[in-house]
């Protein structure tokens, strides 16, 4: 019964050995893939007056050695509308994510903009937008800040 038993543990321990040893592929120190790097990640708008939208460019740069693609760019909120390259970013090339807040409605904001790529390590990228946005008093200026 004992050699049994020990057998038994001696199989169950190679089963896991094997098993840890067939995990995910590695990559290949030498593959090329795609990098992305932005010019910031946060843009402050300061004060902007209630009703004049306020749109910010982010440049992104592909650093890595693979073409990059940004699929997709989404918005925390509707009074965001993303723009970006739908085209592929060589390495090394540039494109761009622009930000346009409506400025509808007074006091602080924050929102964000989440951009999905093939960049590798950073398929997600939440760039953010953020200001505060003041109604103009009669006869008072409000004073604007756009980029």
């Amino acid at each position: 019964m004992k050699k049994l038993i020990v057998t038994l543990l001696a199989i169950t321990a190679g089963v896991f050995v094997v098993n840890s040893q067939t995990g995910a592929p590695q990559q290949p120190v030498n593959q090329k893939t795609a990098e992305i790097k932005f010019d910031k990640e946060t843009k402050d708008f300061g004060v902007i007056p209630q009703g004049v939208p306020a749109s910010y460019t982010f440049i992104v740069t592909n650093t890595g050695k693979a073409p990059l693609i940004i699929s997709n760019a989404s918005a925390s909120c509707g009074c965001v509308t993303p723009e970006w390259t739908k085209e592929v970013i060589k390495p090394g090339g540039k494109g761009y994510v622009k930000a346009t807040y409506n400025a509808a409605s007074p006091g602080q904001f924050m929102k964000t903009v989440t951009i999905t790529s093939n960049a590798a390590g950073r398929e997600s990228v939440t760039l953010t937008i953020k200001g505060e946005v003041k109604t103009a008093l009669q006869g008072e200026a409000v004073p604007q800040k756009n980029n």
